[in-house]
C-alpha cells in the first residue's frame, strides 16, 4: 500500500474548450445545438406551445422542463427575444429535420434572377432593331430582365441623346409585357436601362 499512487483528479475541461480538446485527442468537435434546449435554456419563465399543449401557457422553467419530461420530449427555446422566451415542447431531432427540410424548400422555390442583355450602338438601323426587340420578348417572356444597353465607340459619344431615345422607343414597344425598372443612365460609355417582365394577372 505504501507504493500506490495518490489518485489524481481528471481535470474538467470548459465546455468552450472542449472542442479544442477534442481535437488534440483526435476526436471531432462536436456541433453547437442551434437552440437551447432543456437545462440550457436560462429564462426563468417561457411561454409552452406544441401538440397537445394547452393554449396561451406560460410556465416557470422548472415545470416547463419537468412537463416536457413527462411527454418523454424535449422543451426547445424557439424564440429566444419573445417576452416570455417561447419555447416548443417536441422531439428535438425530429424537430431540426423538419427544420432542415423547410429551409430546403423554401430554397427551391427562390428562383434566380437572370439578366439577359441586349446591345445597341447609337445608330442602330431597323433591321437589326426588330430583330433584338424580338430576343428581348423571347427573354422577357421567360421570365428574365433584360439589361438593355447602346455603347458608344470613340466620338459617338455625342449622339447619347439619340440614344436615350433609342432606349425609349425599346421600352415602349415592350410596355406590355415589360415595366422600366431602371431609366435609361449614362455610365462611360453605355447608357444602360434595366426592363423586368410584368406580373401575370
Amino acid at each position: 500500500m505504501a507504493n500506490q499512487r495518490p489518485f489524481k483528479p481528471r481535470p474538467i475541461v470548459p465546455a468552450n474548450n472542449q472542442n479544442q480538446a477534442n481535437r488534440q485527442n483526435g476526436r471531432r468537435p462536436e456541433k453547437e445545438n442551434p437552440h437551447r434546449i432543456n437545462d440550457e435554456i436560462t429564462a426563468p419563465q417561457v411561454r409552452v406551445v406544441g401538440d397537445n399543449v394547452e393554449p396561451n401557457l406560460v410556465l416557470p422553467i422548472r415545470e416547463a422542463i419537468r412537463l416536457a419530461d413527462e411527454m418523454e420530449l424535449d422543451l426547445i427555446e424557439i424564440s429566444p427575444k419573445a417576452e416570455p422566451p417561447v419555447c416548443r415542447i417536441a422531439d428535438y431531432q425530429k424537430f431540426l429535420y423538419q427544420q432542415k427540410k423547410k429551409a430546403k424548400e423554401i430554397k427551391a422555390k427562390q428562383t434566380k434572377v437572370v439578366i439577359k442583355e441586349i446591345r445597341f450602338g447609337p445608330q442602330t438601323d431597323d433591321h437589326d432593331y426588330n430583330f433584338k426587340l424580338k430576343h428581348a420578348e423571347n427573354f422577357l417572356k421567360e421570365g428574365a430582365k433584360v439589361k438593355a444597353y447602346v455603347f458608344f465607340r470613340g466620338r459617338s459619344i455625342v449622339f447619347k441623346e439619340q440614344g436615350e431615345i433609342l432606349l425609349l422607343r425599346f421600352a415602349t414597344d415592350l410596355e406590355e409585357i415589360a415595366k422600366v425598372e431602371v431609366m435609361p443612365a449614362l455610365e462611360g460609355k453605355k447608357m444602360n436601362m434595366i426592363l423586368a417582365p410584368k406580373g401575370k394577372k
